[in-house]
């Protein structure tokens, strides 16, 4: 895809520890009003950045730009895949042993779940 013809702006990013700070041509940008973004490139190609905005913040957006939309996927069937694959024997004898395991009605099931949460991150 050749984009020669897009404009090009100047995006410089500073980023220190978990915050960062966004400025587009010398104008800096709400820390608000950015969610997240990413930069990519080709060799040979400018780098793209891609920011993710938000609702919040105090920065107007204005002009032209290429706009993507994408559907957020259905965690449904991820989320049955993986609980098909859970031994109950497994997650019940790592439940009953959590240290966290309390003693008021549903903490078996909230320390299953919880268990459940923390394979499911790879913890």
């Amino acid at each position: 895809m050749d984009h020669n013809d897009s404009p090009r702006h100047h995006v410089r990013i500073t980023a220190r520890g978990d915050k960062a700070t966004v400025e587009i041509d010398g104008e800096w940008v709400d820390p608000r009003a950015v969610g997240a973004y990413t930069i990519t490139q080709i060799a040979g190609e400018p780098a793209q950045v891609l920011l993710h905005v938000t609702d919040r913040g105090s920065t107007r957006w204005s002009g032209m730009a290429r706009v993507s939309v994408a559907d957020v996927p259905d965690p449904g069937p991820a989320a049955a895949a993986f609980l098909d694959a859970i031994d109950a024997e497994a997650l019940e004898r790592a439940a009953l042993a959590r240290p966290d395991l309390g003693t008021a009605p549903h903490s078996l099931t909230q320390a299953m779940l919880t268990q459940l949460g923390e394979w499911a991150r790879g913890v």
